[in-house]
């Protein structure tokens, strides 16, 4: 329907140009001036989608990306604020193999863009592992469970779906939040469950610090205010203050 629509207009359009084209001849008889304005306009119509289609799309394009990128930060911002940084605390102070890692993640505010891609390169071989005995599931469940409905409405928000990583991550948090809820007793675990619970503890662990790094680059950047509010509220810091959720 609405192709055929579309064609009729087009149509009508064509028809109406000649009619109007007709009449100039009828008027004037000059198809010589008839013909010099017909084929500069077809000449321009070649410069006029150039510059519509190349140069002004692209630039539409980019203003909308700028303004879905500002849109998907703020919803990150405001993971790490309800959830994130706090969640990070937990399970960093659970990792007794962080050693010389916690004092590499101590964020300044006279850190460079050089200084996060140098810290971010090095992450990526380090072992994120917080063993079955070492983290507290009561205390886990206890934190996340209050933050189901909170991370549920931020699965909903469609300015998510261009950030695969922070997706992925979000769903890492949600498993293992349905995880600790579906067991009754996790005082009384057995070991085979407490392995599986540190193996999601330690997917969120690797993936949480790795989007905690990109959204503090992000916010140096973007919003210094914040970055020093994030470097005061560092999970990683043992003697930051913590984020009251």
């Amino acid at each position: 329907m609405k192709t055929n629509w579309q064609l009729k207009l087009g149509a009508a359009l064509v028809v109406l140009s000649a009619v109007v084209y007709f009449l100039h001849y009828l008027i004037f008889r000059d198809v010589h001036h008839i013909m010099i304005y017909l084929i500069g306009d077809i000449a321009f119509v070649f410069l006029e989608v150039l510059m519509v289609t190349v140069v002004i799309h692209e630039l539409l394009n980019r203003r909308e990306k700028r303004q879905r990128l500002e849109k998907m930060n703020m919803v990150i911002g405001a993971f790490f604020s309800e959830v994130g940084t706090e969640l990070l605390r937990m399970i960093s102070d659970w990792d007794d193999d962080l050693g010389d890692v916690r004092t590499r993640l101590q964020v300044t505010t006279l850190w460079t863009e050089e200084q996060f891609d140098t810290v971010e390169r090095s992450m990526k071989n380090y072992t994120f592992h917080v063993s079955p005995d070492q983290f507290n599931p009561l205390e886990l469940r206890a934190f996340l469970g209050n933050k189901l409905e909170f991370l549920l409405r931020l699965m909903e928000n469609p300015n998510l779906l261009e950030h695969e990583s922070f997706t992925d991550l979000l769903l890492a948090v949600f498993h293992l939040s349905e995880e600790l809820v579906a067991r009754k007793d996790l005082a009384e675990l057995p070991q085979t469950d407490r392995a599986h619970l540190a193996g999601d503890v330690n997917r969120v662990y690797g993936q949480l610090t790795a989007r905690w790094l990109d959204y503090m680059k992000y916010l140096r950047t973007n919003y210094p205010y914040l970055f020093s509010l994030a470097v005061r509220t560092n999970p990683f810091d043992e003697t930051a203050s913590p984020v009251v959720t």
